[in-house]
């Protein structure tokens, strides 16, 4: 076969021409160390979604206290257990504080004389309790209106600055107390909500046009012959009823809503959880850098200068690794809670065994680099221990020791709820609370008010979903043998 062509000398030129051929300078700057970790490390998605989805519940925990309307240490309970609400979607009928339920005709009756409380009803079902028929109503509650009227004894410049604000706005706070010697049913005894007549089995008792009847007080000087307040301590109290919901307007400038709901003492889920992440998160950094820091130092002498040193420590955290984590938990917060307060009894018992892991892993990465050529090259040019361990075995360990500091996170996170949700450390208070003190709480209601517990257990499902993940991604991303794997 002929492979010759006719090429015209005129389209050759010459590489070289009157120059002098020299070595040419690289264009592109060299990679260091960490900046080929990130570059591995940007290529995992996962990890990386994982990475932004912990900086917003970090932003969440530090700053959701800041915008919120509630303080910790803000209680209600009159609105215990209501449903999350939000004013933009409620709108929208959903996110409204708002649950379904199922009644009986006594409950249906006294709920719908309260105003608001019954959104919806959906239909009528029959049960059968004791061979006997009933009928059931299945309706839309509105948590928030539930609460309706409630009893409160004002002082009598109380009563008169609200008198003046009802006056001024228009807005109606006080309604007729109810007489309790009309009061036939003991279920409805002492209930600022029960005003109508009933029998004794607590069904109502309508007239002849089939209205309810009220069994209000009476008082002949008030302009509707209603008596609205009942005097006290010699008229320096007045006893009075008043719609919650107007009063709540008429204390706080606004009407109630809180976003994640409230537990069973009326504390704003939403700003209780970011107060408990922030702590549980605070804690686990701490001890985290803690551990790190002595585990690097002991690992490092351990691997290093090997030997008796390195045996003598091995047992040590043989015979500590072997104490039952439980028993030593209960007994630091038995004796030491006492003298510096459960949290810091919590740290101590942390960094009581977090250290060993640390330790275990650094002492390994020692024994791996401390023969190497360039370590002996070093040593043989007069390069001190602590040189030697800082400068030259250290940093090339630091990818794994960033990953097992990481990962010691979310397990302390873990732990902390877990002692907290088994009763055995308690951080419930109204200054302070921990996301597994709330799970710890909200546990007995999990079937009838399931918000209590769904918020924090997803808080800290997603934190230790996303740490667990992020942390396996710097793990490939420091491990240089993975170099060039995440392309295959």
């Amino acid at each position: 076969m002929n492979f010759e062509t006719d090429i015209p000398k005129e389209k050759f030129k010459f590489v070289q021409n009157d120059n002098i051929m020299q070595e040419q300078s690289f264009q592109t700057k060299p990679t260091g160390y960490l900046k080929d970790a990130l570059t591995r490390f940007v290529t995992n998605r996962g990890s990386v979604i994982c990475f932004f989805i912990i900086l917003v519940l970090f932003i969440y925990a530090f700053f959701a206290p800041i915008f919120s309307p509630y303080k910790i240490t803000d209680k209600d309970a009159y609105y215990a257990y209501v449903t999350p609400k939000n004013n933009l979607f409620s709108k929208l009928g959903f996110w409204d504080g708002c649950k379904n339920a199922e009644v009986n005709l006594q409950t249906y009756q006294y709920l719908l004389n309260i105003p608001g409380a019954v959104k919806k009803l959906y239909g009528e079902k029959e049960h059968f309790v004791a061979n006997r028929s009933q009928v059931w109503y299945k309706i839309k509650i509105d948590t928030y209106e539930r609460t309706g009227w409630v009893s409160m004894l004002l002082s009598k410049k109380e009563y008169q600055d609200a008198c003046n604000y009802e006056k001024q706005t228009g807005r109606k706070l006080f309604y007729p107390v109810l007489d309790q010697k009309k009061v036939a049913s003991s279920t409805y005894k002492n209930d600022p909500n029960a005003w109508f007549k009933t029998d004794a089995k607590g069904q109502a008792i309508k007239d002849a046009n089939g209205s309810f009847q009220d069994i209000f007080l009476k008082d002949s000087n008030s302009a509707d012959g209603n008596a609205y307040y009942i005097m006290r301590m010699n008229g320096e109290q007045y006893e009075t009823r008043v719609l919650y919901k107007e009063w709540y307007y008429y204390t706080h400038g606004h009407y109630a809503h809180f976003l994640f709901g409230t537990d069973t003492s009326g504390y704003d889920i939403f700003t209780r959880l970011a107060h408990g992440a922030r702590l549980s998160l605070a804690l686990s950094i701490i001890v985290s850098a803690v551990n790190l820091f002595i585990g690097i130092i002991i690992g490092a002498l351990e691997g290093y200068y090997g030997g008796t040193f390195d045996l003598i420590f091995e047992r040590i955290k043989d015979i500590v690794y072997e104490v039952p984590t439980q028993v030593t938990m209960v007994l630091f917060q038995i004796h030491l809670a006492k003298k510096l307060g459960p949290i810091a009894a919590l740290f101590f018992a942390f960094v009581f065994y977090g250290w060993i892991g640390v330790s275990s892993t650094v002492r390994a990465q020692f024994y791996r680099f401390k023969g190497q050529d360039y370590i002996n090259a070093s040593r043989t040019l007069g390069a001190k221990d602590s040189r030697l361990i800082f400068r030259h075995i250290l940093p090339n360990a630091i990818g794994f020791i960033i990953t097992v500091s990481v990962l010691t996170i979310p397990g302390v996170i873990f732990s902390e709820a877990s002692l907290s949700y088994l009763g055995i450390v308690d951080l419930d208070s109204d200054t302070i609370t921990s996301v597994g003190t709330m799970l710890n709480a909200a546990r007995d209601t999990l079937s009838s008010y399931p918000h209590a517990l769904f918020f924090p257990a997803a808080f800290i499902s997603i934190l230790l979903v996303c740490f667990n993940e992020f942390g396996n991604g710097l793990r490939d991303a420091f491990n240089p043998s993975l170099r060039g794997s995440e392309n295959e």
